[in-house]
């Protein structure tokens, strides 16, 4: 065994970043009890952080929870990008990562998910439990497989899979757009928004975890979008979309998030399925 000597100081600190939000992320989903079940109320409003913090309100919870989850993937994209930048990068770093990605991207969607759809099914009320079990478990098989196959020459254009912070953007930011139907728009509006969701959202979360585990390939938003040199259009794009995420953030990143999972798996089955109908062709 090979005792650790010495640790960089900075990328930890924002590793164990993630860790916290993604333990927070949990708390506060514990809270949760039947958020299904609104009782005909409106959201109250929060004035002070206090209250903001520790509001019982169940929609309320499900948005601060996947906000936590959101702040994580912020601690997630920093600590790497520190690491590099001081040339402060090791094994210990890499599995220290993994180790907070479970929690923040693994755990905490997990037990998100459940109490998101708490009457997913009428039939087994277990169902959710066992999507969410294995969604956990899909998020532990695809970290330690990117721990294995990535050495220090890959520049993580690429993912072989979907990424699990993304997977658990998805169920973050179904979580986020309720508490803005609710706080937003009438009542009735988001009890059918609500239905629809408890039944929609596990089966998607379990492509999600298939989706994970998979080889298909994903971009890294942030490398391909923002390294190197661009063209002016290029820049020109991103502070437009930029600026349409700011306006309607809350109905945008859902609709961003579902997108890149799907979009690549959609590319990947079109690309399989073309040479075989040019072949009967």
């Amino acid at each position: 065994m090979r005792p650790v000597r010495a640790i960089a100081v900075l990328p930890t600190l924002f590793t164990l970043g993630n860790l916290m939000c993604g333990f927070f992320a949990i708390v506060v989903a514990a809270r949760i009890a039947k958020p299904g079940l609104l009782e005909g109320v409106p959201s109250p409003a929060l004035g002070s952080p206090r209250e903001w913090l520790l509001s019982n309100d169940p929609t309320h919870n499900l948005m601060l929870c996947g906000a936590l989850i959101f702040t994580a993937m912020i601690f997630d994209a920093l600590d790497g990008l520190v690491a590099r930048i001081t040339r402060s990068t090791s094994d210990f770093g890499g599995q220290l990562d993994s180790l907070c990605d479970m929690v923040s991207f693994g755990v905490a969607p997990a037990i998100l998910l459940v109490k998101m759809c708490p009457q997913f099914t009428s039939v087994h009320r277990e169902a959710v439990w066992t999507i969410a079990a294995l969604f956990a478990s899909c998020v532990a098989l695809r970290l330690a497989r990117f721990n294995v196959e990535t050495d220090d020459t890959d520049d993580h254009g690429i993912f072989a899979g979907l990424p699990s912070p993304a997977a658990a953007a998805v169920i973050a930011s179904c979580a986020m757009f309720s508490y803005t139907l609710r706080k937003e728009i009438n009542f009735e509006s988001f009890a059918g928004y609500d239905w629809w969701l408890q039944r929609v959202l596990p089966p998607f979360a379990t492509l999600l975890a298939l989706l994970m585990v998979s080889r298909i390939p994903y971009p890294h938003v942030l490398i391909q979008t923002f390294r190197g040199k661009r063209s002016f259009s290029h820049v020109v794009v991103i502070v437009f979309t930029l600026m349409v995420l700011l306006t309607v953030r809350w109905y945008a990143i859902p609709v961003l998030c579902c997108l890149y999972a799907a979009i690549p798996a959609i590319r990947y089955a079109w690309s399989l399925l073309r040479p075989a109908r040019n072949g009967v062709t």
